[in-house]
């Protein structure tokens, strides 16, 4: 059973067969799901947003480039992290010319709350717990709650008026045979940050003894959840 099958109980059942397929990779599954496809558009808020978005994409954790038609590509690779806790990678590279922009995180279930814990970066310097919906239609929504920054032995949580909330919807589009996918990040004073949406198809590799790519690991693993 996947983490995700786990946190969500019961309702995993409700999304759309291909939705649990694709959030169904696990390390007893030896399955990763790849998805490739194009972003309609990659947008963020005004020019003051840039600086922190720029800060954040030091470390992989956000995205500051705009523009439409964008290829785009997501990792999902199941395994056991250094601590021992089954993970999946959610690595989402943007390729923006001249360059390749990319944001990292990784999902690690709480068992004592019975959650998802998003860890943000190359680092995991950003901890965030998810919760996640059903949409009528099958599709999921997931969204970001309070964000936790983690380094050595300073831990402390962020203000609201100082956080962004993620909030995800996907779904399964039958009639075009693919993923559609948007992301919104806001702020509950500044409002919109930054955001993509677009469509992509998925590939489910499997796993072989070599293991997952060393790239799609974080290069620093925090044990606090």
């Amino acid at each position: 059973m996947s983490i995700f099958a786990t946190a969500m109980g019961p309702d995993f059942e409700r999304l759309h067969p291909m939705m649990r397929k694709r959030f169904g990779v696990s390390v007893a599954g030896g399955q990763a799901c790849i998805g490739r496809g194009v972003m309609d558009e990659v947008w963020h808020g005004p020019s003051w947003t840039l600086p922190f978005l720029r800060l954040g994409s030091w470390r992989n954790i956000l995205v500051p480039v705009q523009g439409r038609d964008i290829p785009f590509m997501i990792e999902n690779y199941p395994y056991v992290d250094s601590l021992g806790r089954e993970t999946v990678s959610f690595n989402r590279t943007f390729e923006v010319p001249p360059r390749r922009a990319r944001f990292d995180a990784q999902m690690v279930l709480d068992p004592g709350r019975n959650q998802v814990v998003d860890f943000l970066g190359t680092h995991q310097h950003l901890a965030t717990p998810l919760s996640f919906e059903v949409t009528p239609e099958g599709g999921l929504t997931i969204r970001s709650h309070d964000q936790v920054f983690q380094e050595g032995p300073l831990r402390f949580r962020f203000p609201d008026q100082l956080t962004g909330q993620a909030v995800l919807h996907e779904r399964y589009d039958e009639s075009i045979e693919r993923f559609r996918i948007e992301v919104s990040v806001s702020n509950r004073r500044f409002g919109r940050l930054a955001g993509y949406r677009g469509t992509f198809t998925c590939t489910w590799p499997a796993i072989g003894d070599e293991g997952v790519p060393a790239s799609v690991k974080p290069r620093r693993e925090d044990p606090r959840l």
